[in-house]
């Protein structure tokens, strides 16, 4: 599919999106030196809030794919800031709007993390509004793709509003997003993460090769998808488990739903939700790098296997002490001491491309598929209603 030339891609309608997720891997070279040249800036914004304030709420928030942006990181930063300064949650704009006495309140001192792609979205503005008229202390981190969006233009000159820009290219033009997702997740990281500067920047290195890998190896992924199915399943622990909201998100965006889909943690999947499995689907499952968690990974994977109904059942995953003994889209040891909230961005990459070659399969054009236009790049139809308490 990547090695395609613009005619054949043309044909397809596959143009805008078979680029856009290939170039992610030098984008986060991008959005990593965006990050070390905004470092100061960054360090003397959060400097500011903690000595103002002991505690502070922080909602990571967007609507849809940048809504999975908090649910990707959140487990992972959970286990590494300090949480008797840091209260973490990931709360859509979609909830936060409809729900906003249930997440603002006004004496408690919070840091609204917005991620966008254009900026525009009316739960995106109106949260930020909720979130100035209900709570006395308030501050917010714009993480955007576009800088003339409404988003980016609401923090210029706003002291208390800071806003990071991703790389221009990740302002994605096709009806998916796919770079502006991975570089707003490894801002939020890089920006969050206490890790050491060294440790970051082999982090970066390490999933840009791994993301190459992905592009470079498409032929494996199409070998999975010229098998038949109708159906695709995600599973994955902490930070993998909230990539599998995402990864499903693409298949159902790109085919329109002509292939359904599922999502769940690896343990909580057999909690009724596997029944959802029949030899029509494909189960994937993003394998943890933590030695612990790993091992519940695998168990599903092995029972699913061994119940022999599923079309495929296929492991993402680095090489470690152990590994799953069936099919498996396997990096090697590259990657193998990589966190997984990092790992989720070549993992993701291999998700998009399941969607894009789905969407091919079932007839449609990725760059455009929903034709009818009941559903959009920038959501419409979204009426705000004024807010009293």
């Amino acid at each position: 599919m990547f090695t395609l030339n613009e005619e054949e891609l043309e044909n397809l309608g596959a143009t805008i999106t078979t680029r856009e997720i290939a170039q992610q891997p030098d984008l986060w070279e991008e959005a990593y030196t965006t990050y070390t040249e905004r470092k100061k800036d960054i360090e003397e914004f959060f400097e500011k809030l903690t000595t103002k304030n002991d505690n502070m709420r922080v909602i990571f928030t967007g609507a849809g794919t940048s809504a999975y942006v908090g649910e990707t990181i959140i487990p992972y930063l959970k286990g590494k800031v300090d949480g008797k300064q840091w209260d973490l949650a990931a709360v859509p704009t979609t909830t936060l709007v409809s729900n906003p006495y249930q997440f603002l309140k006004s004496d408690i001192p919070t840091l609204l993390v917005s991620f966008a792609r254009s900026g525009n979205s009316p739960e995106s503005v109106a949260s930020v509004e909720l979130g100035e008229q209900i709570v006395k202390d308030f501050y917010q981190l714009t993480i955007t793709c576009a800088k003339e969006g409404e988003l980016a233009k609401r923090a210029k000159g706003d002291k208390n509003n800071l806003l990071l820009l991703m790389p221009e290219r990740s302002n994605d033009q096709g009806f998916a997003m796919t770079g502006s997702f991975s570089c707003m997740t490894l801002t939020a990281l890089l920006v969050f993460d206490t890790a050491k500067e060294d440790e970051k920047a082999a982090y970066v290195k390490t999933i840009r090769q791994m993301g190459s890998s992905v592009v470079e190896r498409v032929s494996e992924i199409q070998e999975v998808i010229d098998g038949d199915f109708d159906r695709i399943i995600y599973l994955g622990s902490g930070s993998l488990e909230g990539l599998t909201r995402e990864a499903q998100l693409k298949v159902l965006e790109l085919t329109a739903g002509k292939v359904v889909t599922a999502f769940d943690s690896s343990l909580g999947f057999r909690h009724g939700p596997k029944s959802f499995v029949n030899e029509k689907a494909l189960v994937f499952v993003f394998v943890s790098n933590q030695a612990y968690t790993r091992k519940y990974d695998l168990d599903i994977l092995k029972e699913l296997k061994l119940d022999g109904i599923a079309q495929s059942v296929i492991a993402i995953e680095t090489t470690g002490e152990q590994n799953f003994d069936g099919a498996a889209f396997s990096f090697g040891k590259e990657g193998k001491d990589v966190p997984d909230a990092y790992l989720a961005l070549p993992y993701v990459i291999y998700g998009q491309t399941v969607s894009l070659l789905s969407s091919i399969k079932v007839g449609n054009k990725p760059d455009i598929p929903s034709p009818t236009g009941t559903v959009n790049r920038i959501v419409k139809g979204v009426t705000i209603y004024d807010y009293s308490e």
